[in-house]
């Protein structure tokens, strides 16, 4: 039996509508959802004393529904199809005596106007603009004009709809330049016995007397019955919305009904500001033996740990989910911009809208667990905020570590999943002789991270990496008399930090374009200058080329640095490689490069490309320009540090490099200074290839 049309034009023929209903029988056809879907909608609007006209109601129970719980009793029901009418007017009866059915076109209604406070349309709509021709547009203008004609001011027209981004703009632009209030409900879905995978809108419109001029538009939208209006800017804003509702509701199927091969990730965002308040990633294992009690959990990712390998890479996530032992995880980051009370609260906020992206199988009135790392959400404190003309908003945040340690972080919001500058901070010792505290005085607060940078402790591997390159120098001294180090990017301050505490006679350049940048080193990150060490504001391509420049004009070889080190990201991020920009692997500037490094220096660059094709290029230019090139890859990360020699008679050998980084290490490790055990020279470079 063929119900369907044959075109979608036949949607608004009388004709085809007498065929389907004759077809159909007396079986209700419920566009969009049934009535109790519906109703927590409709009871915020439709009064007992209302006079409510339904357009296009086919043989929905809806009106009588409504009818008999009580919401309404004076309800016209209008149709084109006569058979339908006639089948309404059977069914109905004497049941309810104050509801009628009538044979009508509702671009050409008869009734007065100003005659009904509610106007309710289910899928008519939907049905009439199946397409934009001319044609269509003017017959919904025609429907749309009826509607307004019909309605009493302050009185509403309800839409329902699975609102098409078409359909959606239509109405809402129509409405809206009319004068009148729009605000799109999402309708809560009924489990198993929703029809359609997308979700269903109702639009409802509420006419206002059209004030001459450029009134404001008010357009809003609702996510679920209970939510209350969150007001959009414009039409676009408020088709976004919607969209991205559609997004999800597809999305949640999709996961419902198999596993996903690759790892999702979706963003729920904060109600109030409309801005992300958890960013989830969906990791399936297909590894993991399904039983009853690991089907389904939830990983919380305490703040300011999101960035860490395990949790914010595919490849870490996939181990997490893995070791965890769950068939489906789901790992939550939680934003730096929200407040948040606890687990409890977290576990209570995601509860029911988790559950939607259950895995398949999951049998029914399973618990689902909430991990975390030690069972707390972690914590993190915002210590500035700004933005720079030339780095955009950025953010310095205190996080907790594991344990009991605390370390500061530099966070450019444009790429807010990778910190840019870390540093530990010390603990908090009482001082010698300090007094007890009067019972009366405030305890510290144990989540109150401590002020002071431990300059001792590089948090960066990649950092960790290029210091231990330093031993490519040679000489008969592990540490040279007195180093020239030349390094591009500040960043926080801690790798020319380490290497002017650290190094004893070396003198410090560094080179940054953004002011901003050593504002906060000096503020926040424990960065000062002295008699060694130097900031020069200035673009690196700028003042390597006007270094080498210099010695062209003397006519001489200017062999300034014993190191020169390039540790500055990339604005561009549509760039396959984020660390350098392009230009500062270029050959010409390269060459410049070489040109002010001594003979027997190294040139330590750290690369951060993920396209292998770009990264390729950039190390075969870097061939051509360096005689000799080591690779130091980071375990874990995208990051490679290359260390770059003029001098093609440089170590090659690895025992002699390992006993160079010994030596090295010796130097620096005196009596009285900081070291951080962990931190080994020899371990740096034992990975080191020969490219």
């Amino acid at each position: 039996m063929e119900l369907l049309p044959r075109s979608p034009g036949e949607f608004g023929s009388a004709r085809y509508w007498d065929r389907f209903f004759r077809q159909r029988g007396q079986r209700p056809f419920e566009w969009y959802g049934a009535f109790p879907e519906l109703c927590p909608v409709l009871q915020k609007y439709v009064r007992p004393r209302d006079k409510v006209l339904v357009v296009g109601c086919g043989n929905s129970e809806l009106s009588e529904q409504m009818y008999d719980v009580g919401m309404c009793e004076d309800i016209v029901n209008i149709d084109i199809s006569d058979a339908v009418i006639h089948q309404m007017q059977e069914r109905s009866g004497s049941k309810r005596p104050k509801m009628s059915y009538l044979l009508m076109d509702m671009l050409q209604m008869d009734f007065p106007d100003a005659h009904f406070q509610v106007v309710l349309d289910k899928g008519t709509l939907d049905a009439i603009l199946t397409d934009e021709e001319e044609a269509t547009l003017a017959k919904v203008d025609k429907m749309f004009a009826e509607i307004s004609r019909v309605l009493q001011v302050g009185g509403r027209y309800f839409c329902v709809s699975l609102a098409q981004t078409h359909v959606l703009k239509k109405a809402v632009k129509y409405f809206s330049q009319e004068g009148w209030v729009v605000r799109v409900h999402q309708v809560a879905g009924s489990g198993d016995k929703q029809q359609f995978v997308l979700p269903v809108f109702v639009y409802v419109m509420t006419k206002f007397r059209k004030i001459p001029g450029s009134a404001p538009q008010i357009l809003e939208i609702c996510p679920e019955e209970q939510d209350k209006p969150m007001r959009v800017e414009s039409v676009e804003r408020l088709v976004a919305a919607v969209k991205d509702r559609q997004h999800y509701a597809l999305l949640c199927s999709q996961l419902s009904k198999t596993p996903c091969g690759e790892q999702v990730s979706l963003d729920l965002c904060d109600k109030e500001s409309g801005r992300p308040r958890y960013t989830l990633h969906v990791v399936d294992s297909p590894s993991v033996k399904p039983s009853r009690d690991n089907h389904f959990a939830i990983f919380i990712i305490p703040q300011g740990r999101e960035t860490e390998w395990l949790f914010g890479t595919e490849e870490g996530r996939r181990q997490l989910a893995t070791s965890a032992g769950f068939g489906r995880l789901v790992t939550v980051a939680l934003h730096r911009e929200q407040h948040y009370e606890g687990m409890a609260g977290i576990q209570a906020e995601l509860s029911g809208k988790v559950m939607e992206l259950a895995p398949p199988g999951l049998p029914a009135r399973q618990q689902v667990p909430f991990l975390s790392v030690g069972g707390d959400i972690g914590v993190r404190t915002v210590r500035h905020r700004d933005t720079s003309p030339l780095s955009g908003e950025y953010v310095v945040e205190d996080v907790k570590g594991d344990g009991t340690c605390y370390f500061r972080r530099l966070v450019f919001l444009c790429n807010r999943n990778v910190v840019q500058s870390e540093a530990r901070l010390l603990a908090r010792t009482p001082l010698t002789g300090q007094k007890k505290r009067r019972k009366d005085k405030k305890k510290p607060n144990p989540a109150e991270p401590p002020a002071a940078i431990d300059k001792s402790y590089l948090c960066c591997e990649h950092h960790k990496a290029m210091v231990a390159g330093l031993c490519l120098l040679g000489g008969p001294d592990p540490v040279p008399a007195l180093l020239a180090v030349l390094v591009v990017g500040l960043g926080g301050g801690s790798l020319p930090l380490f290497v002017h505490d650290y190094f004893s006679q070396a003198r410090v350049a560094v080179v940054e374009i953004d002011p901003s940048m050593l504002e906060v080193a000096t503020r926040w990150f424990g960065f000062s200058q002295g008699d060694r060490m130097r900031v020069h504001i200035s673009d690196g391509l700028d003042y390597v080329a006007k270094l080498a420049a210099e010695g062209t004009i003397l006519q001489s070889i200017p062999a300034q640095y014993d190191a020169i080190m390039f540790d500055v990201d990339s604005k561009d991020l549509t760039v396959g490689m984020s660390c350098p920009p392009p230009a500062f692997v270029e050959k010409p500037f390269l060459q410049k490069v070489k040109t002010i490094l001594k003979p027997e220096g190294v040139f330590v660059l750290n690369l951060v490309c993920r396209d292998a094709q770009l990264k390729e290029s950039v190390l075969a230019t870097l061939r051509e320009v360096f005689p000799l090139l080591y690779a130091r890859c980071i375990e874990g990360e995208v990051n490679e540090i290359l260390f770059c020699q003029p001098n093609p008679k440089g170590c090659q050998d690895p025992a002699e490099l390992g006993a160079r980084a010994r030596a090295l290490e010796g130097a620096l490790r005196q009596p009285g200074r900081p070291w951080d055990s962990s931190y080994v020279l020899a371990d740096m470079l034992q990975a080191v290839k020969i490219l």
